[in-house]
């Protein structure tokens, strides 16, 4: 098998068992592992929690955004949801899933559907959401990059700013902002939440607007990179 072809192997193999796969012949590389904050503040009404977390459910559910999950055949995408809101409120609302199909998806979105809110009338601890998110990706099933979405309607005012909060995580932080009127909020998350290679901000103009953004965000924050699609390139002959 040569050197570098036994490397590879036992690279998968390894993989393939922190998966809980069964072994090398089915083994599967996780590619990202995704954790998707949700904000559930105050400023964020009954009716606006029930836009975002079905629209969510349903962008999930879309077709292009099931493509982008299962762009890279032989490859998963690990799925991490959970709420924020004060220093002291966020909530995992979904367990780490490793979404290999369809199905999958849409066990996730009927699960979103169906629950209730965590938290009301709280703060906007942006810090502490990027914090808890940091967290609970470090606990995350072993994949080769690791990203956090942010999605909120508002700039932090409550406990630790977000340029202070894990700043040295391996993690790359992308935002959607919600109600941006002339921009000002998206220029905020800009400066101060998402970091990392390609990090990005989203807009949706409303609540209304949040699943085609959350669609949006998605199939960009899924697209496969390049070297997922080539392979690595070979080794250099010494």
């Amino acid at each position: 098998m040569g050197e570098h072809g036994e490397h590879r192997h036992v690279v998968r193999l390894a993989l393939a068992l922190a998966l809980g796969l069964p072994g090398a012949a089915t083994a599967e590389q996780c590619r990202i592992a995704l954790a998707l904050g949700l904000d559930v503040s105050s400023s964020v009404d009954g009716r606006e929690y029930a836009l975002q977390t079905r629209g969510l459910a349903a962008a999930l559910a879309s077709d292009s955004v099931r493509e982008a999950f299962l762009a890279v055949p032989g490859e998963v995408v690990a799925l991490n949801i959970y709420e924020w809101s004060g220093r002291r409120q966020q909530q995992t609302r979904q367990e780490w899933v490793i979404i290999r199909s369809a199905a999958d998806l849409d066990a996730v979105a009927g699960r979103l559907a169906e629950m209730g809110r965590s938290f009301e009338q709280y703060p906007t601890a942006l810090g502490h959401a990027v914090l808890y998110g940091a967290e609970t990706l470090a606990a995350a099933p072993p994949c080769a990059e690791l990203k956090l979405d942010i999605s909120g309607d508002g700039t932090n005012n409550d406990g630790i700013p977000p340029p202070l909060a894990a700043p040295d995580a391996p993690i790359v932080i992308n935002g959607l902002v919600v109600g941006d009127e002339g921009e000002t909020l998206a220029r905020y998350y800009a400066n101060f939440v998402i970091r990392g290679p390609g990090a990005f901000v989203e807009q949706a103009s409303d609540y209304q607007d949040f699943e085609v953004a959350m669609k949006r965000k998605l199939e960009r924050e899924l697209r496969p990179a390049a070297v997922s699609l080539l392979g690595a390139p070979p080794a250099p002959r010494l």
